[in-house]
């Protein structure tokens, strides 16, 4: 028998990864099953702030009675990207940053936190009806992936230890 053979592979990666300290996210006693539910997301006052907070609570979940509190910041700025000769952009570059905080309610103890960044982008050469449907989608698509982003951060990094 090979030592490349996959299932020999697939027998020894749980192995290998416990060695390093994987832990499984969702697995028993993961960061995952100890947040879920127990989360309770700051309340937007922005349409970028209520479509971060959609997505993070179906990431999350929605605390009845949170253990955590989960605060954020959000900045957004637009930049052309495609110019044309004449002059007339017709792409432009939504970029999105945002800074949270999880923090346990109890002893206001900072147990996660970070910044997330990233961009999408939309086309400007339809009509204007196009192009701000183009941009309202875009904005969508950004909010969720930063929402991604920060579940991701905290899922991976909560020190959720006394």
């Amino acid at each position: 028998m090979s030592l490349c053979d996959r299932r020999t592979v697939l027998m020894l990666l749980p192995a290998a990864l416990a060695g390093c300290g994987f832990q499984p996210v969702y697995g028993p006693g993961g960061t995952g099953t100890a947040l879920r539910g127990r989360i309770r997301v700051a309340a937007p006052d922005t349409e970028d702030d209520y479509l971060l907070v959609r997505d993070l609570e179906t990431r999350l979940g929605r605390a009845s009675v949170p253990e955590y509190r989960l605060s954020y910041d959000i900045e957004t700025w637009t930049q052309g990207q495609a110019v044309t000769s004449a002059n007339e952009t017709t792409r432009y570059s939504i970029t999105g940053r945002a800074n949270f905080a999880l923090t346990r309610i109890a002893d206001e103890k900072v147990v996660a936190s970070g910044a997330v960044q990233n961009f999408t982008s939309y086309s400007a050469t339809g009509t204007t009806v196009e192009t701000l449907a183009s941009e309202r989608d875009a904005r969508r698509r950004l909010m969720a992936i930063l929402a991604e982003q920060i579940a991701t951060e905290i899922l991976t990094g909560a020190d959720l230890s006394a």
